[in-house]
């Protein structure tokens, strides 16, 4: 099995710039046209937040119309998960076909079980704040459903990562109540991978017995800095994607980034290797 990720989309109404400087909706459309060329074409597209950048009715049409390829062209199934730039109500709404965004209220938290491996996404937004949080409420619910079904390899994607990062100005608008999050997720040794957005980055971290990670966006990358405490800045890295290929034993991550780069070219010729 073969998911595809993509996160932090940042989608603004009209097609404006984001920052006033970055092309989030054509960046997307150069995204959504690399996934349809993948071969093998993945088994699912998993989106995880801040899928525009205000939450506002105009943006979320927007977003619907730039994936709308993945699945008339496609025919791939997109799952979508709130971040912190996202309004649930207005993403409820405008993907009514998505009818898995409405299993449970008011938070955006579900089961995908049509796949060799089980999607569970956990919401983790604070309206109109930064940072995130995995409540009570909302731990209760996960446990609850990973108990469910114990033996089936299951990824759990969310937005904001449990772990903390190094850059200073990311950590501050991280997710709060990770420590009970991390005792829930190491009570099911089912969980192959924890899926994150966020960061605009790719990162990894130990977590709970298994792996979290986020995916790099795909438009404007986090500044890679490392200084304490470390200035608010983006930077015009290449935009990525993940693969996540589920080997029937492993979940295995490939990040590939976005653009146009000479070759491939072959290492040998004739049998023999080129000098």
């Amino acid at each position: 099995m073969l998911l595809c990720q993509i996160s932090d989309l940042h989608i603004k109404a009209e097609r404006k710039l984001a920052y006033g400087r970055v092309d989030t909706a054509g960046m997307l459309e150069r995204c959504v046209a690399a996934i349809l060329r993948l071969a093998p074409a993945p088994d699912a597209v998993l989106i995880t937040g801040d899928l525009v950048d205000r939450g506002s009715d105009a943006e979320y049409e927007l977003l619907a119309q730039l994936i709308a390829p993945l699945s008339t062209q496609g025919h791939l199934p997109v799952y979508l998960i709130a971040g912190n730039h996202d309004e649930r109500d207005a993403l409820r709404r405008n993907f009514p076909a998505h009818t898995y965004l409405r299993q449970w209220a008011p938070f955006v938290q579900y089961a995908i079980d049509a796949h060799a491996l089980r999607i569970v996404a956990l919401d983790t937004v604070i309206p109109g704040q930064g940072g995130g949080l995995v409540c009570a409420e909302r731990l209760d619910w996960l446990n609850r459903t990973l108990s469910q079904a114990p033996e089936q390899p299951t990824v759990i994607i969310m937005h904001h990562p449990p772990f903390v990062t190094g850059i200073g100005h990311m950590d501050r608008v991280g997710l709060d109540n990770s420590d009970a999050l991390e005792a829930v997720v190491r009570r099911h040794p089912q969980v192959e991978r924890v899926l994150c957005g966020h960061l605009h980055r790719s990162i990894q971290a130990r977590f709970g017995g298994t792996v979290a990670s986020t995916c790099p966006s795909t438009a404007h990358q986090v500044a890679l800095d490392l200084s304490s405490p470390s200035p608010d800045n983006f930077v015009m890295e290449p935009p990525g994607y993940q693969l996540h290929y589920w080997n029937g034993k492993q979940l295995v991550t490939h990040t590939a980034v976005l653009g146009d780069f000479a070759g491939p070219y072959p290492f040998r010729t004739a049998g023999k290797l080129i000098d």
